[in-house]
């Protein structure tokens, strides 16, 4: 895999919320052009991307901000069984801490967390603009 993108209201701040998740800003660049339209099928299009790179440098998170044309569809607020490509999840060390951390940047906790049998403590998170993460701290 090379990359999984998501596509966000604001860039920056999606930014700074990665960076404290312990991604590295990789690249960031406007995208536009007849053969960027015809990549994705829409055209005309100009597009802020920022790639972003996982801390083992396995992954990348390519974010999004469309500038045109403009977002057509939301399901910022579906549910996690709604179709389609809905959250990521990253392996972090201490669940708590990471919490704390990104509470300060805005998120928020959907649920609980929760403790699956002895392996993993899990939980999802609202983001920057609404975006669903997933957390899990491997439990030895």
């Amino acid at each position: 895999m090379d990359n999984v993108g998501i596509v966000v209201a604001d860039l920056a701040a999606t930014i700074d919320f990665f960076r404290e998740l312990g991604l590295e800003l990789e690249g960031r660049a406007t995208i536009e052009g007849e053969w960027a339209g015809r990549v994705t099928g829409l055209g005309d299009q100009r597009v802020e991307v920022a790639m972003m790179r996982t801390p083992d440098g396995h992954s990348r998170l390519e974010l999004s901000q469309f500038l045109t044309p403009t977002i057509v569809a939301d399901h910022r607020n579906a549910p996690v069984n709604a179709l389609g490509y809905l959250r990521v999840m990253f392996t972090v060390d201490d669940i708590d801490e990471t919490l704390e951390k990104l509470r300060k940047r805005g998120a928020q906790l959907v649920g609980e967390v929760v403790r699956y049998q002895d392996v993993y403590r899990l939980c999802y998170i609202r983001g920057p603009g609404g975006i669903l993460i997933g957390l899990a701290q491997e439990l030895s």
